[in-house]
């Protein structure tokens, strides 16, 4: 097992397809003050909307489908993205599904809190742990690559 350490101040990755934009501005609007008490990174269209409407900093990443899950997933791996709020359409076909699928999957693999509605979010923004530093466990997969699984 390796240990990442999350700080007291979260780096969050903000996400939201569009059907699912208007439900998370208000959940945003609602967790402003929590939300500014991290570092937010967003998708294209998300990031921006955040950034505007509700006056907070996001770095803001390509449009989903043009490779911001992509960058969002590649930071995760880094290590440099503890946190990921995406609000998905369940209902909704998406040409960058693979995308979608990627983020998720690395999202798990690297044992990063996951709120994929708002309920999810508001349990997990809301809990004391957000404003405590974390001892975020990983697990060893260059050992089953390898062929070493123990």
């Amino acid at each position: 097992m390796e240990i990442l350490n999350m700080d007291v101040k979260k780096k969050i990755a903000l996400v939201a397809h569009d059907n699912r934009k208007r439900d998370f501005l208000e959940w945003a609007r609602f967790n402003r003050d929590l939300l500014a008490e991290h570092e937010l990174f967003g998708t294209g269209t998300t990031g921006k909307m955040i950034s505007e409407k509700l006056g907070l900093d996001v770095e803001v990443f390509k449009s989903g489908p043009l490779g911001g899950d992509q960058q969002i997933g590649a930071r995760i791996a880094e290590g440099t993205i503890d946190f990921l709020i995406f609000f998905w359409d369940p209902m909704e076909p998406h040409p960058h599904d693979p995308d979608v699928k990627a983020l998720l999957r690395i999202a798990v693999l690297w044992n990063i809190p996951v709120a994929c509605n708002r309920v999810s979010a508001d349990f997990m923004i809301s809990s004391p742990m957000m404003g405590e530093k974390y001892e975020r466990q990983v697990i060893d997969y260059k050992k089953r690559i390898d062929g070493n699984s123990d």
